[in-house]
């Protein structure tokens, strides 16, 4: 069983062995990896499709890069020619305007297309839940009854705080979209976070660098404020394609939220306006560097997880 949460709130992670509550903390020590290749995935030298093949997850997303290729090669070319005039810039400092314009397309289109990879478009609180029910338990019934439900299954899943979820749905509606970066043995993979009403739906960024506005939503955190003002929670659950991420991947990303929109540090939010509303002085650099000095995603890199001493 899970003790008490010394930090911000629980973070559920649920796998089909074992039932794994972890806290969703930023206590861990700063990991000691480097910058790799990974990071430079939306700014490595060359151009076009061969810039592309070297990136160390090309193999990832080959097929459906070539599946666009096909399909619809003038918007493949004009996507590569937008793709090479961002290399251009400086290592870790990005123009980010013409990218955060194709998230908003993207979310605009979230509310109007059905969901695919299995996704569960306009996924209510009432189908996992019976809300009138709950409503005569107290939060900590209702978090114990959450939490139970989904330590059998393979997903992420959280009860947060009202007043944290507050602070962070009011940046959400000003800074809706952010980069957010995993830990790879080859470095790091970049992933883009775009709010969508509660729904935060993450793609990776070689997704929305290849397929712009239509680039499929490989995992979606699902934010339930229904209990918000009675309760004094939020219900916080996700799903992922497995084909791309798997839980400890979820769970870092999920992390990250915490980390960059619930922060108390003016600093570490301000790299998320900078993103939304400065987008020329952006530099990815420093999302590395509050990854690194948390700790989190940690053990996502092989040879770093056993050595934390």
């Amino acid at each position: 069983m899970a003790g008490p949460l010394c930090q911000g709130w629980g973070l559920g992670v649920a796998l089909r062995s074992r039932a794994a509550l972890r806290p969703l903390g930023l206590l861990a020590p700063p990991a000691r990896g480097v910058l790799g290749p990974a990071a430079g995935s939306g700014t490595a030298a060359g151009s076009g499709e061969a810039a592309l093949e070297e990136n160390p997850f090309y193999g990832k997303y080959r097929h459906k890069i070539h599946e666009l290729r096909r399909s619809n090669p003038d918007v493949f070319e004009s996507r590569m020619e937008k793709r090479s005039e961002v290399k251009k810039q400086p290592v870790g400092h990005s123009k980010q305007g013409e990218f955060i314009r194709c998230m908003e397309e993207k979310a605009e289109s979230l509310g109007s297309k059905t969901s695919k990879g299995g996704f569960t478009k306009d996924k209510t609180l009432d189908s996992i839940l019976n809300v009138e029910m709950v409503k005569e338990k107290s939060a900590e019934e209702i978090t114990q009854i959450w939490n139970q439900y989904f330590s059998a299954k393979d997903t992420v899943y959280a009860v947060i705080p009202a007043d944290k979820f507050d602070l962070m749905w009011k940046r959400a509606q000003k800074c809706p979209s952010f980069l957010y970066a995993l830990p790879r043995k080859e470095g790091y993979e970049f992933f883009v976070g775009q709010w969508s009403g509660t729904e935060l739906h993450f793609t990776s960024l070689i997704n929305v660098q290849t397929q712009g506005e239509t680039a499929p939503s490989q995992l979606v955190l699902y934010h339930y404020p229904d209990l918000q003002k009675e309760k004094g929670i939020v219900l916080m659950t996700a799903e992922m394609d497995s084909k791309f991420l798997v839980v400890q991947d979820a769970q870092c990303l999920a992390n990250q939220v915490q980390l960059f929109y619930a922060t108390d540090h003016s600093e570490t939010y301000g790299l998320v306006e900078t993103f939304n509303h400065r987008s020329s002085e952006f530099k990815y650099m420093a999302v590395i560097a509050e990854l690194e000095q948390s700790g989190l995603g940690r053990e996502l890199r092989p040879g770093q997880a056993s050595d934390k001493s």
